[in-house]
């Protein structure tokens, strides 16, 4: 994957939301509905291009979960770039995409821009209601229902003990080849003014399941079920407790992604490829 758009491309950064309830994930799949493929068949569509333009994205989102700040980049021939610019691609977008996703920005990226790679850290929000009635029917299918009483402040005690940078081999999908070493730089909560419990969850970047997973484990806390410091025990052991549920993902949404200045973009790409490991730690989980 390349950091510069080839000869004759313009590298095009896109800004975009969408409801995950009818998707099966971000990744194109045969025979499955992906965000992915509705975008870049509207793409295609709307630059009347023979063949489709492939979208690198900054967090590939399971099937289920919601995003309101995703971020994507696409390399466009110049001349079809040239023709669309930013409003009249945007309006031809809105037009031809389902109302489940948007595109809000299109812009012609600065150099060495990478939507994965460039990225310095990713906010997700997950909502939860305590409430014994059950959620609001409006927000059902952004909010989860836990039918017990959740203690906010426990949660938040053993949410800071989870902070900085860990293996989170006990809260990760193992993908072969991959990396659970990762710097988690926020995680709280706190309870709306209409009762949702609301956790946010920040970190360079996660591994599969790994948001889901410290949710569950962090509502055991809250509902009484364990103490503060079990997900902290959990962590530790590097070992996947069998008591640690990975929760449903329509309460999940991708906030925000932050990159560097666009000096700092090569940089942060090159770092972002390197191998992680631990201060002091060998053979690192991978």
């Amino acid at each position: 994957m390349t950091d510069e758009a080839p000869t004759g491309f313009t590298r095009v950064r896109l800004d975009l939301a969408y409801d995950g309830g009818g998707f099966s994930g971000w990744a194109r799949q045969v025979g499955r509905r992906t965000v992915q493929e509705e975008i870049e068949e509207a793409l295609r569509v709307v630059t009347r291009s023979p063949g489709r333009y492939e979208l690198t994205v900054a967090g590939r989102t399971d099937a289920g979960v919601h995003a309101r700040g995703q971020v994507a980049h696409v390399d466009l021939p110049d001349e079809v770039w040239a023709g669309q610019g930013e409003g009249r691609l945007l309006r031809r977008l809105a037009g031809r995409l389902p109302h489940d996703v948007r595109v809000w920005r299109a812009e012609e990226a600065p150099p060495y821009f990478n939507a994965r790679f460039s990225a310095v850290w990713r906010r997700y929000a997950y909502r939860v209601a305590d409430h014994p009635g059950g959620v609001d029917p409006l927000l059902r299918g952004h909010v989860l229902w836990h039918n017990w009483p959740l203690d906010v402040a426990a949660m938040n005690e053993a949410s800071r003990r989870l902070l900085g940078e860990h293996d989170f081999a006990a809260f990760c999908r193992r993908r072969e080849g991959a990396t659970t070493i990762r710097a988690l730089r926020d995680l709280r909560w706190e309870r709306r003014a209409d009762g949702v419990v609301e956790g946010t969850v920040r970190a360079d970047a996660f591994c599969h399941n790994m948001v889901r997973a410290l949710v569950g484990a962090l509502l055991f806390v809250g509902d009484g079920h364990r103490p503060p410091d079990w997900p902290a025990r959990v962590l530790a052991a590097r070992v996947r407790d069998s008591a640690v549920h990975v929760v449903r993902p329509h309460g999940l949404t991708l906030e925000e992604v932050a990159y560097p200045p666009d000096g700092e973009l090569a940089a942060r790409n090159a770092q972002a490829r390197r191998r992680r490991t631990l201060a002091g730690a060998e053979g690192a989980a991978g």
